[in-house]
């Protein structure tokens, strides 16, 4: 049994933001596998799903971001699983281009709220991730609705994405529920190399 837990804020005033990025990749592999995430448990709405072969449980905590780490710890501990083999998190990342995504094994949170509540209720940052870039998608693409990108990260993630944000979005969720595939069938390092792409990740 795994957890795949998104990362977002509930309500339907936050669903196409860009911070909901682990949200709506969760539906995606939700939607790829013919469920729908509608029971509620430990503060998250859940369903079971077969993915690559596996038994999972794909899970939206309900917490509001800061507080992920309380519903991915209670489902840890409800279905007696271990954070470091059976635990991946998708959640957005502002370091990283739009239509990105990254993988990795273990790391710091990167200044992400959603992370720091996950590692501080585990008390490890020893678990699997997957980022999906929600930074600047041109070097000429300075703002989205008056809001600057970098300098104005809490406004810019929290505001609605635009059409053209929305369907770099669609291709990126593909990616990340093929990467999640590829972390279960695979092994995380495999995924890794297939996934993460020529570029380096920046120190954390």
């Amino acid at each position: 049994m795994k957890l795949i837990a998104g990362l977002g804020n509930p309500g339907i005033e936050y669903q196409f933001t860009p911070h909901n990025a682990g949200f709506l990749a969760v539906d995606r592999i939700a939607e790829r596998s013919g469920v729908q995430l509608a029971n509620r448990r430990c503060k998250a709405l859940t369903a079971m799903a077969r993915v690559a072969g596996h038994e999972v449980i794909l899970a939206k905590p309900e917490t509001f971001m800061n507080l992920s780490g309380n519903a991915v710890g209670a489902l840890l501990n409800e279905y007696e699983l271990n954070e470091r083999t059976d635990l991946i998190v998708i959640y957005d990342d502002l370091a990283l281009p739009a239509g990105t995504i990254r993988i990795r094994e273990r790391g710091s949170s990167g200044g992400h709220n959603g992370v720091k509540s996950i590692s501080g209720v585990l008390g490890t940052e020893d678990w699997i991730r997957i980022r999906i870039g929600v930074g600047k998608q041109t070097a000429d693409s300075e703002q989205r609705a008056g809001v600057p990108v970098k300098s104005g990260g809490k406004d810019y993630l929290l505001s609605p994405m635009r059409k053209q944000e929305l369907a770099v979005m669609d291709e990126v969720l593909d990616r990340a529920a093929q990467a999640v595939e590829a972390v279960l069938s695979k092994g995380v390092l495999a995924a890794m190399s297939e996934f993460n792409g020529p570029s380096k990740d920046k120190p954390e």
